[in-house]
């Protein structure tokens, strides 16, 4: 029962806010008093903008002058039954408190870093929305992660501030001595613990009297870390302007919500995809985000919420679907569902075929990048190709370059490409934080190259191939091979080692190379030995699923592995 006296600690919040009111709107909520006027198109980008203000703000005096339907903004619920509804004046409410604790109690400003690492708990929203009030930057991070990831995000982005629960807070604690930029520790848990602050202590005391922070469009927003190629995570910059592009006509074609709408992302708050699907694509539009916290996914729950709950537009990673389809439901018509969108990586043509059969439904795919948000994308009417990223989505200029930056013809295979010159589009990442080479090495002439390989039909429709690294896309998360090399080969008995992604599943799988001394022990137990040494080393996501022992691995005459042969190898095609 606790979360649901927390969450009515937090309801008491609001009710006491708004049980009389000591002034006007517009003075409560000065950022408010302008919003409603302005609308985008997918060109004129204005050069003020703040989510929180030009949007949450907006909605919530629309609701307070009753012009928009009962729905609630934040819809949440767990397994045992809690439920949460907040509305968008409750929304701003909350978020103007935590843009006080930020500012006033943790004594973070303008331009500082914060580190956002929760699960999907409503003070991920809260905490996010607060920065964006503030002018923070906020740097998500999956729950996942390990003290040595968590290490070095903190020293490479010098933090001043981190947000985490309980289970996260003793690996915080055994490297906050290595991070001399870390001054402030936030603590979501129903405990409190030496050293950090009290979240929910905080809530209880905050003003919800703040004038938001009025941000440039070209203000830093978010940093989101990479996955990395051939080296360690980058930071990845993006301004404010990439929650605008929500606001362009063009990006709003892809998901079409309407304030009826509820729609249900089923993504880790550290990816891209959590912003954008569960927080500024629907609440642009002044949907319901509906969330069903669950620590880890379950296929049947899924099912049941999709017919219990009013949901209608359904957002995930191609994994999920595939879990459902091979749970052998009875029904899988749900009542309120309209559309479904996958991303992470391309949907075989049987597993479309199959959704439909059993659902009714078509289902939409979308393709971006940590760098890039949404690129391309199959909107509502458009002809659906099975295994295509769709069309390239406004005001993105999407092309398949060669190395150089020329455009190639249709059914050539390049590089994805995005046109950055003579104009930047509003929504593309501002560069890799404190790495100008890199920066200047993903730019391609007069593009950015996105380092997917794919192919571009007379239709327009771009089919990825896969990566020019070392990436590996596994149920939807990147996965770089260099990282967890060093993963492998901290355990001594593997020489040498390489993962290529498994057919179908697109599981990670690594081929291995056992030291001589090694060579006679039992490989199964080698093979969970490895496994729970990269998950104690690194995010538990990117441990091999699948392992092979070899005796060599096959090199170019120039000692380079040749990974295209292991795929093919892998795939039965040799």
């Amino acid at each position: 029962m606790q979360w649901l006296i927390r969450f009515q600690v937090l309801r008491t919040i609001y009710k006491s806010s708004y049980g009389f009111h000591s002034a006007p709107w517009q003075l409560r909520y000065q950022s408010s008093s302008k919003t409603g006027a302005a609308r985008w198109n997918d060109h004129d980008v204005p050069e003020e903008f703040n989510f929180a203000s030009c949007v949450l703000d907006y909605w919530a005096q629309m609701e307070k002058e009753g012009k928009i339907g009962p729905n609630p903004a934040f819809w949440w619920v767990n397994r045992q039954g809690e439920e949460l509804k907040w509305t968008f004046r409750e929304i701003t409410d909350l978020t103007c408190r935590v843009a006080n604790i930020f500012k006033q109690t943790c004594g973070l400003q303008q331009g500082d870093r914060l580190a956002l690492i929760l699960p999907q708990v409503p003070e991920w929203w809260l905490a996010t929305v607060g920065c964006i009030r503030t002018g923070i930057i906020f740097i998500p991070g999956t729950i996942q992660l390990k003290a040595k990831d968590i290490l070095y995000r903190l020293q490479v982005s010098k933090a001043k501030g981190i947000m985490t629960t309980e289970t996260l807070a003793p690996d915080v604690d055994s490297v906050a001595s290595e991070c001399p930029a870390l001054k402030t520790k936030i603590l979501v848990s129903d405990h409190r613990q030496n050293g950090w602050l009290d979240f929910r202590s905080l809530m209880r005391s905050a003003s919800p009297d703040h004038t938001c922070f009025k941000s440039k469009t070209m203000d830093p927003m978010v940093i989101f870390f990479t996955s990395g190629t051939t080296g360690l995570p980058r930071m990845a910059t993006h301004c404010h302007g990439f929650a605008l592009r929500s606001s362009f006509p063009s990006c709003r074609k892809l998901l079409n919500l309407k304030t009826s709408d509820v729609i249900w992302c089923l993504s880790d708050p550290g990816w891209i995809l959590s912003f954008f699907g569960s927080l500024i694509e629907p609440w642009t539009a002044g949907s319901t985000v509906f969330i069903h916290y669950l620590p880890h996914f379950d296929p049947k729950v899924t099912v049941q919420a999709l017919f219990k709950y009013p949901i209608t537009h359904f957002l995930g990673v191609p994994s999920i679907f595939r879990m459902i389809l091979k749970q052998n439901f009875t029904s899988l018509r749900f009542p309120t569902l309209e559309h479904c969108l996958t991303s992470g990586e391309s949907q075989l043509p049987e597993e479309h075929k199959e959704w439909k059969r059993q659902t009714g439904l078509l289902l939409y795919d979308v393709y971006g990048q940590k760098e890039t948000g949404p690129i391309c994308g199959v909107s509502r009417g458009m002809k659906i190709k099975p295994g295509s990223a769709g069309k390239a989505m406004p005001p993105y200029d999407v092309q398949i370059i060669d190395d150089k930056g020329n455009i190639l013809p249709p059914n050539t295979e390049g590089s994805v490409g995005i046109r950055i010159k003579p104009t930047r589009p509003t929504g593309i990442f501002k560069c890799y934080e404190g790495d100008p080479e890199k920066t200047a090495e993903v730019e391609c002439g007069d593009f950015y190259n996105t380092g997917d390989k794919a192919t571009i039909d007379t239709d327009g429709y771009i089919w990825i191939k896969g990566r020019n690294d070392d990436i590996i896309n596994a149920s939807g998360y990147l996965k770089v091979q260099a990282q967890n090399k060093n993963s492998f080969n901290e355990h001594l008995h593997f020489k040498l080692s390489l993962r290529v992604a498994a057919r179908v599943l697109q599981v990670v799988k690594a081929f291995i190379v056992l030291s001589p001394q090694f060579l006679s022990h039992d490989r199964d137990q080698l093979t969970k030995e490895l496994q729970e040494h990269v998950k104690m080393a690194t995010a538990p996501y990117k441990y091999p699923r699948k392992v092979e022992f070899v005796l060599e691995l096959p090199k170019t005459i120039t000692g380079k592995i040749k990974r295209s042969e292991l795929r093919r190898k892998e795939f039965g095609l040799m």
